[in-house]
């Protein structure tokens, strides 16, 4: 460097001078002229503290005499330069050189200050893997050496560029988390420290002449990450290439923390500081701090802290200053401005002397916190209302649960405010399900050409969606289609494609009321769900079309139309479950019987489903068939009882079976588990008839018991199912209590006996009302009302006939007689001959006693009746035979005849129609 002398200096402890360290080559009057240097003084070594870089001064007489002093022995035109001694963030002192005023600054700079960092060293102490420095040591005051390097807490380092051979000092070791005793002095040791991505900067390999300054990460022995700054030289070897690098390094991770204390505040103007006394009396408020308060700085001095802060929402603002006077713990909370629209973080911290209160505008943090809340809580509701959509789908049964689970699920998460599900059939688009549209406007979409240029008809094309996220965009795209904008109400829409394998089956649009686009987060879930709801249509599709075959095969096995009996007035209602959906068992009929009598009969086969539905159909035909045979209500329940038997242990039934007998007035009932019916007696009283009960039909064993009961004229009968009056909520006994009720209340007037159909619906509408919910009953129901109506005993003529052959002439008297009587003269010859033909099998082939009943009815029924219980059957006579054409000849002149049994014998009647003159 060929200097001409040169001087260290370092700074005071506690005030900001420079003191004269040691010298060299500069006469003593320059040690008595720098011994102390003010940092405030426009001179070099204060210039270079104070900018933390090399200052130089050149032509002593002017200004170098300035410092040692105008006496000072200097040679004139020299120049003094001047570096900084430790890390340019806090330099501890400065080392100056003398130089002569034609060498060259920049290359003495160079050299200069790799001295500087060299002697920086030295004050820390020898580098740990080498013996004792052979340069001088400083000499002179070194009363401020230690604190000064121990509060700077730098190190340095020195590393052989080409061998790898790497030197630090005490500090460098202990801030790098190295034990100086043992520490191997090889940069790959340091390296493997460095975190994989800031090695590249301070490798070895890309090392180049000149200052560097960098930053970089360590992972420490202890396991502790720690952020390293480093600065120094790389100097040249002899061939010019990199050959050492020396310099200081410092723990730096304080700055990646977050900022605390008052330096800080006082550094980053950004921020708000005010300082308080012990007493809490303000004693100094910065620029930032006067515009956050709203506060000129004059009104706020010398006033009490929590008295002076203007934040009316924060009263514990005192108890929290001196909370944090007590403790010397900081204490951080945010104050909410509404006039202002504006967030404040307030942090009080203990100092000796006082208070610091630090404010920071977080404002804009806050609002992308809120921000951030919005759209995580906007993604979980997403999230939610998709598993929410997930589990409606899972449980939806029909095109309609499909839709109400679309509507209920996916449009509120996307701010939808229109819906239109549609199915591809054919060439057609049919609207199955829809909300928020009028039906004006849907009336267009239905059965729309799938052939036509639409949205619609490019999503099903193409099996992606369509997003249209304006009015103005929809009449670019389809401009043939732009009157449909102002009917629909909506300015956006998703057109998204039902696609089940690779197949499309209709269309889901999604409309808004306000013009917007969706982000692409959304159009992906809406295309992700729209395959669940593509599938889920589907099955409801497939659902759809099985429930209704078998709905028709219900409709179709139950009676369509009552037969009008002149035994009693009919009327019933079937209810289909509402839940479930499956077709049940339930059943009733009207059969009408010989001699007026009718059987009314209802039944359930337990569960639901085609299998249930289809034995109700053949319970319903095998009813029909033993009923014409004319067979006891017994003897039936045990028929019924083997066929169910033999359809497997899965079935059962109940069944109740009641034959009235409108002559005699009469009902015979036979129950198999079902529920009792109701009887209304003509004046009002309800009865719940206390049957026999045999076990349900497939899991009885005959006997079977009945009971015959008298039903008086003007009663009512209500027969039904426990669907009817037994749901989740309710047993049975309380449904039948209901019904009592039920029936109480609709029949406030009592029964005159002149009910209609009419009348006996309209009582049925009322009855099912009161007993079924709003949604309709959770289970298959039926109520079936019978007003039982008694033949007029005028109508009836019933005589005792001798067992003889004269019986068949006497018949013939009192037939001919009564018939005369009734006015029905044209029937007298061909009811003669019946009543001959019939009592003289009942003579010739029966045995007593025997008896002739004439009833006159819709039509006229002659029965004769015998104590035999042989069943007569017509043969075909030969031309020789005297006998054997009797029945022949009643089959050919009676409408219909047959037999039935009885526990006294049989009887054999036969129908005549009235003649239209006599018919009532």
């Amino acid at each position: 460097m060929n200097a001409q002398g040169a001087a260290v200096h370092l700074l005071e402890r506690h005030r900001p001078r420079l003191r004269l360290l040691a010298m060299a080559g500069l006469p003593p009057a320059f040690a008595e002229a720098w011994d102390q240097v003010s940092v405030d003084r426009n001179l070099a070594p204060a210039e270079a503290v104070r900018r933390s870089c090399p200052a130089g001064r050149t032509d002593a007489p002017d200004q170098l005499g300035s410092i040692p002093g105008p006496d000072a022995p200097c040679p004139r035109g020299a120049r003094v330069l001047v570096v900084p001694l430790g890390p340019d963030t806090a330099p501890v002192g400065t080392l100056s050189v003398l130089l002569d005023r034609g060498q060259e600054p920049g290359e003495a700079r160079l050299s200069l200050r790799a001295a500087a960092i060299r002697l920086h060293g030295h004050l820390a102490g020898p580098p740990r893997g080498r013996g004792p420095t052979t340069a001088d040591t400083p000499s002179g005051s070194g009363e401020g050496q230690g604190w000064m390097l121990d509060a700077a807490q730098v190190g340095t380092y020195d590393c052989d560029v080409r061998t790898g051979q790497l030197f630090l000092d005490e500090r460098a070791c202990l801030i790098l988390g190295l034990n100086p005793e043992t520490f191997d002095s090889r940069y790959e040791t340091w390296a493997q420290m460095v975190h994989p991505e800031d090695l590249s900067p301070v490798s070895l390999p890309k090392a180049v002449v000149g200052r560097y300054d960098c930053e970089y990460r360590v992972t420490r022995p202890a396991g502790d990450m720690r952020w390293i700054r480093a600065g120094g030289l790389v100097l040249p070897g002899p061939d010019g290439r990199p050959g050492r690098a020396v310099g200081t390094l410092f723990d730096n991770t304080g700055s990646h923390a977050p900022p605390d204390g008052i330096a800080y505040k006082l550094e980053h103007p950004a921020d708000g500081v005010v300082l308080t006394g012990a007493d809490g009396r303000i004693t100094y408020v910065n620029v930032q701090a006067e515009g956050m308060l709203r506060t000129s700085r004059s009104d706020l001095l010398g006033r009490i802290l929590w008295e002076a802060v203007p934040y009316p929402g924060e009263p514990g603002l005192e108890a929290r200053c001196r909370e944090a006077a007590a403790t010397g713990l900081p204490t951080e909370f945010d104050v909410h401005v509404p006039a202002l629209g504006t967030w404040y973080g307030l942090r009080i911290t203990s100092r000796e002397d006082g208070l610091t209160l630090s404010l920071s505008d977080i404002t804009e943090s806050r609002l992308r916190a809120a921000e951030r809340v919005r759209v995580e809580h906007g993604a979980a509701l997403r999230t939610t209302r998709t598993q929410e959509l997930t589990a409606a789908l899972s449980e939806a049964v029909t095109v309609q649960d499909v839709v109400d689970a679309v509507g209920d699920h996916l449009l509120t998460p996307f701010g939808g405010t229109g819906l239109v599900v549609q199915t591809l059939e054919g060439d057609r688009l049919r609207v199955v399900g829809h909300a928020g549209y009028s039906e004006s406007f849907l009336s267009v979409l239905e059965s729309a050409p799938v052939t036509q240029v639409s949205p619609t008809s490019d999503s099903l094309r193409t099996r992606t969606p369509v997003f249209i996220g304006s009015g103005a965009e929809y009449g670019r795209r389809y401009p043939h289609l732009k009157w449909r904008i102002g009917p629909s109400g909506m300015q956006a829409w998703a057109f998204l494609p039902l696609i089940v394998s690779g197949r499309p089956i209709g269309c889901c649009i999604i409309a808004f009321r306000e013009p917007g686009q969706l982000d692409e987060e959304e159009r992906a879930l809406l295309a992700a769900l729209s395959g669940l709801v593509a599938h889920a249509l589907e099955r409801a599709r497939l659902y759809d079309a099985e429930h209704a075959r078998a709905v028709e095969l219900q409709r179709g096995l139950l009676p369509q139309v009552l037969p009008q009996v002149p035994g009693a007035i009919t009327a019933v209602r079937y209810l289909p479950a509402s839940e479930g959906l499956e077709v049940g068992g339930d059943w009733y009929d009207v059969i009408p019987l010989s001699g007026d009598r009718v059987a009314l009969v209802i039944g359930d086969v337990m569960g639901h489903g085609l299998p249930e539905a289809a034995t109700m159909g053949r319970l319903r035909t095998a009813v029909h068939t033993l009923a014409d045979l004319e067979m006891t209500p017994e003897d039936l329940l045990t028929q019924l009882n083997d066929l169910v038997s033999r359809l497997g242990e899965d079935f059962y039934a109940t069944f109740l079976y009641a034959i009235y007998d409108p002559t005699a007035r009469t009902a015979t009932f036979a129950r198999s588990g079902h529920p009792p019916p109701a009887l209304v007696h003509p004046g009002g009283e309800i009865d719940i008839l206390d049957l026999p009960n045999n076990p349900p039909l497939g899991v009885g064993t005959p006997p079977f018991e009945t009971v015959e009961l008298e039903l008086p004229d003007q009663s009512l009968l209500a027969f039904y199912t426990d669907g009817l009056v037994e749901t989740r909520g309710r047993d049975i006994e309380s449904g039948i209590n209901a019904l009592s009720t039920a029936l109480t209340d609709a029949l406030a007037d009592p029964l005159t006996g002149t009910e209609t159909t009419s009348q006996l619906d309209r009582l049925c509408e009322t009855l099912t009302t009161a007993l079924t919910s709003p949604n309709g009953a959770e289970d298959d129901a039926v109520l079936f009302l019978a007003r039982p109506c008694g033949l007029p005993r005028e109508h009836v003529a019933d005589w005792a006939l001798p067992d003889s052959p004269l019986a068949a002439g006497e018949a013939r008297s009192l037939a001919a007689a009564q018939l005369r009587a009734w006015r029905l003269e044209p029937l007298v010859d061909i009811t003669a001959l019946l009543v001959s033909e019939l009592v003289t099998n009942a003579v010739r082939h029966g045995r007593g006693p025997i008896r002739l009943r004439l009833l006159r009815s819709q039509s006229l029924v002659c029965e004769v009746s015998d104590g035999s219980t042989t069943t007569p059957r017509v043969r075909r006579a030969a031309e020789t035979d005297e006998g054997g054409r009797g029945l022949a000849m009643v089959t050919l002149l009676a409408q219909r005849w047959g037999t039935r049994h009885s526990t006294h014998g049989k009887t054999i009647w036969a129908e005549q129609p009235l003649p239209p003159a006599a018919v009532q």
